[in-house]
């Protein structure tokens, strides 16, 4: 196959004369081209080992021995079976050191027989493997054994790929093997060679051939594998900088008109709520006056964390529009967040101005009426779901929109909302906070509000872990707290009974909940419930209709009732912790204490159990949004995936590698035309300003 300039985007298929389960299990995870397959990185490279003898055997590395056999146990597994049903062995051989007086445990588990009877033949042989310690004794598990003198033929680099699908190490590894090596050499720059030099980093080709192991192995270092994974996270913050830069100057071209904002309506704006501002409140509010008050479209987040009152500021925020003439969008994910919106905010503004709802549910002949009534401009503020960006609504004059849950909407969405007026300025709430990292590589573009403290009398709340041990003592705590006439929310990650998924659900949860709590009123809420179900519900609970509320994470985001004062979410590791962040801030929102239990009836990994104890150690969002960082991954930045979806950076974390992201920061500032060209070849990528 010959090396052409577009040699990076040829199809994996174009290396392959057929089909095969490699290929197929490559392009179900979106692994089609040359390009793709480079970020499929190992996950280890080593150089294996010369003979050496036992004492050189280090806990955790590759090592290669030579001895002979002292004792041989194997023991059948009667509770698995291979290939034909055949019995498989459990072996455990002890060897002693041709090189010395030291002994080592070799153990192979689900051995076929066939094992045994090769070490019974061999008596002496040479080995290969990775070194581990049990019960302070040294031991390798499935190592390689090979006739004396014949293990030289496993020398070099030993390169292990992520199983995808099935497809094992070895099969990935023989894709690569298709690839001609002159590829390795024609893979195009980014990073101008004037920096690379300035900054000791290795070429884009040099450092993926280090990255797998495409070097010869006396020329293979773990030095330079660092230094290669180095100049590939500097390379790809470098291109998010970038991107970033070239989103905000688009933005800062736009131009619009100036609002005039008077004192006394800023006064008025402070003063809609029945409590004062806090300072970080009145801060929020100063940054989005003067965004106003510019001639170019601002376009500010707001963050903080549940319950900081982000949703008081831009309610302040739509006033000050609404009295310069404007009108105001703010679209929710939700029909249920919606309704709450517009409900406070058509108590605390209406009397002043038209405030409307538009929703799915929205019957047809009532969105006709409200689409030419905002039209022609006799409705000032709109609140609204989805329907918002229909191209059935235009706007007579849409100055302000505002985002709720900026996280629950796609791309898109956003942009389609944005473009219902004259580059009208845009306020996105999140009530994830995010890590400042994050901050700099996803909205490094936008100005940032943060709201840290939370207004005076709330109570917060208090999180702990139940499991089946303490099962008992939840559960009467729970009973005494409705027996104060309190209120209890319980979610589940399911609706219904699933045959592949060990979960609660909601339907067994409600009978379960009706028998432990027999004197008390209980109700669900879902989202296959119709519009009409779910604010029935939600009424009645409000109203202190109804005690418990079994809901499914609906109740994720906008539910405001006070006297609820318990959360309790049923197999918690099922949810990410920026949704159990989320979940617990409904409770504890006045002034009375909330408790928030994590129920989990079955046997977590210890990976989950160290999530869950993560959001029962911490209240700080920020501190449990860099957590959750660590776990999940941003999602793609510059495009429209959301979370869900594979990193869009294959090798920089944002969180582990923040030193590199700061060090590019500064570079973009200190070398400004070194980048031009890069600069010039993302620019006419269209992609880069999708996201706002």
């Amino acid at each position: 196959m010959s090396i052409s300039n577009n040699s990076l985007y040829t199809k994996i298929a174009d290396l392959y004369s057929k089909p095969t389960k490699t290929l197929e299990a490559l392009n179900k995870k979106n692994i089609t081209t040359i390009n793709d397959l480079l970020w499929l990185l190992p996950r280890r490279i080593v150089k294996l080992p010369d003979l050496a003898k036992f004492q050189y055997a280090n806990i955790g590395d590759f090592f290669r021995g030579r001895g002979e056999v002292v004792s041989i146990q194997a023991r059948p597994n009667f509770k698995a079976r291979g290939k034909g049903r055949a019995v498989l062995l459990n072996i455990t051989v002890t060897v002693k050191d041709d090189l010395s007086e030291n002994f080592i445990t070799l153990k192979w588990f689900n051995a076929y027989q066939s094992i045994q009877k090769k070490i019974e033949s061999l008596k002496h042989f040479e080995f290969l493997g990775v070194v581990s310690v049990f019960n302070e004794s040294l031991q390798i598990v499935n190592p390689e054994i090979f006739d004396i003198g014949k293990s030289d033929s496993e020398t070099g680099l030993r390169i292990t790929y992520p199983t995808i699908d099935s497809i094992k190490s070895h099969h990935i590894q023989k894709v690569f093997d298709k690839i001609p090596k002159g590829f390795w050499d024609k893979i195009p720059e980014i990073i101008p060679s004037s920096i690379r030099d300035k900054k000791g980093l290795l070429s884009r080709s040099q450092a993926f051939k280090y990255l797998h192991g495409r070097v010869p192995p006396n020329e293979w270092s773990q030095e330079e594998f660092d230094r290669a994974k180095r100049s590939i996270i500097y390379e790809e913050f470098i291109y998010d900088q970038l991107k970033i830069k070239l989103r905000k100057n688009k933005r800062d071209q736009l131009s619009r008109e100036y609002i005039d904002i008077s004192k006394e309506d800023i006064e008025k704006a402070r003063s809609l709520y029945p409590y004062q501002f806090t300072e970080d409140q009145t801060k929020a509010l100063n940054d989005i006056i003067v965004d106003f008050k510019n001639s170019t479209p601002s376009m500010r987040l707001i963050q903080g964390d549940v319950g900081c009152g982000k949703t008081t500021v831009a309610v302040a925020s739509a006033f000050l529009i609404l009295k310069s003439g404007g009108q105001v969008a703010l679209m929710c994910p939700t029909e249920t967040l919606a309704l709450q919106h517009f409900r406070e905010i058509e108590e605390i503004l209406g009397s002043e101005f038209n405030v409307e709802l538009l929703v799915g549910s929205t019957k047809a002949s009532k969105k006709k009426i409200i689409n030419q009534k905002l039209a022609d401009g006799d409705i000032d503020i709109v609140i609204g779901t989805h329907s918002l960006f229909q191209d059935s609504v235009s706007f007579a004059n849409l100055e302000l929109a505002i985002i709720d849950e900026q996280h629950k909407f796609g791309v898109e969405q956003r942009i389609k909302l944005m473009k219902k007026g004259e580059n009208p300025h845009c306020i996105i709430m999140s009530a994830t906070p995010i890590p400042r990292s994050l901050s700099l590589t996803k909205y490094g573009d936008l100005d940032i509000s943060i709201i840290k403290t939370m207004p005076k009398g709330r109570k917060g709340q208090k999180t702990r872990i139940v499991t089946n041990e303490n099962l008992k003592n939840y559960l009467s705590f729970v009973k005494t707290r409705l027996e104060m006439k309190e209120q209890v929310y319980v979610v589940v990650p399911a609706i219904e009974e699933s045959e592949n998924e060990d979960i609660r659900n909601l339907e067994h949860t409600f009978e379960l909940y009706k028998k432990y709590f027999p004197d008390f009123r209980i109700t669900p809420l879902h989202g296959r419930m119709s519009p009409d179900e779910k604010e029935e519900a939600i009424t009645k609970f409000k109203k202190h209709e109804i005690d418990i509320l079994i809901a499914t994470s609906v109740i994720e985001v906008g539910i405001n009732i006070i006297n609820s004062t318990i959360m309790a979410i049923l197999s918690p590791e099922r949810f990410g912790l920026s949704s159990l962040h989320q979940m617990r801030g409904r409770v504890g929102r006045g002034d009375k204490p909330g408790f928030c239990f994590l129920v989990t009836d079955r046997e977590v990994s210890p990976e989950s159990m160290q999530r869950l104890q993560v959001i029962e150690k911490y209240t700080d969002g920020f501190k449990i949004a860099e957590e959750d960082l660590k776990i999940r991954g941003e999602g793609d930045l510059f495009g429209q995936e959301q979370s869900g979806v594979v990193t869009q950076k294959k090798l920089a974390n944002i969180v582990l590698n923040q030193d590199i992201l700061y060090e590019a920061i500064e570079d973009i500032k200190k070398y400004p035309d070194e980048f031009n060209g890069v600069l010039n070849s993302i620019e006419v990528d269209e992609k880069v300003f999708t996201t706002i």
